[in-house]
């Protein structure tokens, strides 16, 4: 019998190890994080003894394909819809968390002596720290996921993980180069901003669509392997272009999840993102070195008392700024106060590209151990420092940083007209200016030499070639330019500033004029690249093209067809979701007073609650909220009345504050049905009865017999000698020698069969 290769023994050695240390971990309640990082260096080759890895470059293989696999489940998780309508304040906060850290990572590790790429590598880690995997769980297990703080906390902690992709991004440019400065950080972030929009819509035309037509053919089987092969086809598009294989899986992620099958997708990815992900955080623990841990002891505890209180100023000031109270503020930053997994795909980047030093890696695991076991001290110490401040703040500090302003819905000013006029018109020309660059590259790369070889071979030269290929680029990308130049001009807020002062249509002709120009000077670029002509000539061809393309009826047909489409896939989702009665109200996240909000709290199947109405249950009278809508499977139950049953498995929404739905909380896991302890006692049996002359059951009917209300039992019919039981009509009359089949409880046959004796 032939050897099993080295990659087989060695994922058999870390599975086995990685299952019996995440069962220990299971059993503390610790996250399972940790027992990967901790199974790893158990099995890393740095221990004395010969149990280990031996081949640690395939395990480096498996680590990568992890990688990608967890930025896919975390771009599956993204929505950009979401992101929009968090609005300024986690936006705000965490850019001023990420700048505060990652500067503050930069300067601890100079006052270390370390090397530069080791402190900007150290800035990214610390920048990008918080887990969102460890701050949810510790949420839920203290029970404060209905506290309307921990949204903000997740909320930010989406724009984190954007904002980690980006920044790796970012950091291999930096580590590819020699001398990092501001010009490689402003191309880096263009780059990435011009792939990101360019994927981002063209996948939203195509996959949404793709998917569309093969709905009827798809199971979990070809879900997966379709999912899993546009994951990989987009990594390798990434390292084309010059970015790494996660980042690509992240956007083709973010573009599968704003699909129908989006919930589909999660579960059929999940057993192999929890395998490849748990192979990459033991490879990150095998990468552990107890020498150096030993060596870097300093290091390590000055780094954890950085993170602790770098989050805990920097995070409360970022949560203050975009308008948190004081004490949300601090519950929110006391919450982030851990080293999550980002860190250690950061530092992974870092090691592969041999940029910075093999310490680091180590210390920054060591860093993340111990932040992680501290973190749910610092969330139940969040609301004792807030009480402290308060009685060492002076009062008129203290009012004015703890008062919440109510929100106020927005007028329709003339300020707040422009703005929106103005946004709305930025973004379109951003998005179509990118899809029409991103289309003139491709013809000219791709479809220009083909046509100049052409060209060359009938007419002996490539003009023909370049005009053929030029009027097919501007066919291409007429429904762009035109999309740009007209959208917007017949909104509401357009209308309404036309016709609400004369002062603001020379402005509102200006936006036209400025638009009309970036799209002269798309038609200007592809006529003057491809022709001698001098450039006025270009300039009146150009005006001449761009009128015929706002004249165009079929132009803009096509223009609105495609826009439609996009929203049409954009919405899917959404759409999806509404139907089947699992979208949330649209006035979520809207209410007057922010001290209230929508908890969502689901019934377990032993509770006291069940079989009870919600006017039994009184949720309004004992703790002052309102139930806006139960979720019972598929189905959405909207504004219930008092008659409507509870049932296991049921969601119920409810309306209230912190307090109220932190006691909904509360009750619901403590009114729980206590165990029967005598469960063997309920077998049922079925026995037979022969009606004695002593019978109190003699002369009644079945229904006046009490063998149902007094005795529990249920009489399933009556024997008459046939072959089959006769069923007994309620109103039979019972007499002397009828012979009953009973069925219940072995004591309430008992007592029933005394009573007929």
């Amino acid at each position: 019998m032939s050897e099993l290769p080295v990659l087989v023994k060695d994922l058999a050695l870390i599975l086995v190890v990685a299952g019996f240390v995440t069962l220990l971990f299971k059993k503390l309640k610790q996250p399972l994080v940790l027992g990967y990082i901790v199974a790893g260096f158990l099995v890393s080759p740095h221990m004395p003894y010969t149990m280990s890895v031996i081949d640690e470059a395939d395990i480096k293989t498996w680590a990568d394909i992890g990688i990608i696999f967890l930025l896919f489940s975390l771009g599956l998780d993204f929505s950009v819809k979401k992101i929009l309508k968090m609005g300024a304040s986690p936006i705000i906060a965490v850019c001023t968390i990420v700048f505060c850290m990652m500067t503050l990572g930069f300067t601890v590790g100079h006052l270390f002596g370390w090397k530069q790429m080791d402190c900007i590598f150290l800035g990214g880690m610390l920048a990008i720290s918080s887990s969102t995997t460890i701050i949810y769980k510790a949420f839920s297990e203290m029970g404060l996921l209905q506290q309307a703080f921990a949204s903000t906390v997740m909320s930010v902690l989406i724009l984190e993980d954007i904002l980690s992709i980006i920044m790796m991004v970012m950091l291999s440019t930096v580590a590819s180069g020699n001398s990092p400065d501001g010009g490689q950080f402003i191309e880096s972030v263009l780059k990435i901003g011009f792939f990101l929009v360019l994927w981002f819509v063209i996948g939203l035309f195509a996959i949404p669509s793709l998917l569309r037509k093969v709905r009827g053919i798809l199971n979990n089987e070809t879900l997966l392997i379709v999912s899993l092969g546009l994951c990989c086809f987009m990594a390798v598009i990434s390292t084309t272009v010059g970015f790494s294989a996660g980042f690509g899986a992240f956007v083709m992620g973010s573009i599968l999840a704003e699909t129908i099958e989006a919930e589909k997708i999660i579960k059929v990815v999940e057993p192999i993102k929890n395998l490849f992900g748990a192979i990459f955080f033991v490879s990150v623990g095998m990468l552990v070195n107890l020498q150096i841990l030993v060596t870097y002891t300093v290091p390590i505890l000055l780094l954890v008392v950085t993170i602790i209180g770098g989050q805990a100023v920097f995070g409360t000031m970022g949560y203050m700024f975009g308008g948190q109270s004081l004490k949300n503020a601090i519950r929110c930053s006391f919450s982030m106060a851990q080293v999550g997994e980002f860190a250690f795909i950061i530092a992974t980047l870092g090691l592969s590209m041999g940029v910075i030093s093999n310490f680091l890696y180590p210390v920054v695991v060591a860093v993340s151990v111990v932040t992680t076991f501290l973190t749910p001290y610092m969330i139940r110490g969040a609301e004792p420092t807030y009480e402290f401040l308060l009685r060492y703040l002076p009062k008129q500090w203290a009012r004015r940083i703890t008062h919440i302003d109510v929100g106020t819905p927005q007028n329709l000013s003339s300020d707040n007209l422009w703005r929106t006029l103005i946004k709305a018109m930025a973004t379109n020309t951003l998005i179509y200016g990118i899809l029409s660059a991103a289309t003139i590259a491709i013809m000219f790369s791709l479809v220009l030499p083909v046509m100049r070889h052409l060209s060359v071979e009938l007419t002996g030269n490539h003009w023909a070639g370049n005009a053929v290929c030029g009027l097919l680029t501007i066919l291409l990308i007429a429904p762009f330019l035109r999309a740009f130049v007209m959208k917007k001009n017949h909104s509401e807020e357009f209308k309404t500033l036309w016709t609400q002062n004369r002062i603001n249509r020379l402005p509102l002709l200006f936006t036209i004029l400025v638009r009309m120009v970036v799209a002269l000077a798309f038609i200007f670029y592809i006529c003057n690249y491809l022709t001698r002509f001098t450039n006025a000539l270009m300039i009146v061809i150009a005006i001449g093209v761009l009128t015929l393309m706002i004249l165009s009826r079929g132009m803009k047909r096509r223009s609105i067809r495609l826009e439609r489409l996009f929203v049409q896939n954009l919405r899917s989702r959404e759409i999806a979701a509404q139907v089947r009665g699992s979208r949330k109200p649209l006035f979520e996240g809207h209410l007057l007073d922010r001290n209230i909000h929508i908890g969502e709290f689901e019934i377990p199947e032993d509770s006291s609650w069940i079989g009870k109405t919600l006017h039994q249950l009184k949720l309004r009278n004992r703790f002052g909220t309102h139930v806006s809508s139960i979720l019972r499977g598929s189905h959405r139950l909207n504004i219930p009345r008092g008659n409507t049953v509870v049932f296991p498995g049921d969601k119920i929404q409810v309306i209230g504050n912190d307090r109220q739905l932190a006691a909904i909380s509360e009750t619901i896991r403590n009114e729980i049905r206590p165990e029967d302890n005598d469960i063997e006692k309920r077998e049922m049996i079925l026995q037979q009865i022969v009606l004695s002359a002593k019978s109190p059951f003699i002369g009644k009917s079945l229904k006046d017999s009490g063998i149902r209300d007094q005795y529990n039992c249920m009489v399933v019919g009556i024997d008459e000698g046939q072959t089959h039981i006769t069923l007994i009509n309620p109103s039979h009359c019972l007499t002397e020698g009828d012979i009953l089949w009973v069925v219940g409880e072995k004591e309430d046959l008992k007592n029933i069969q005394a009573a007929n004796e």
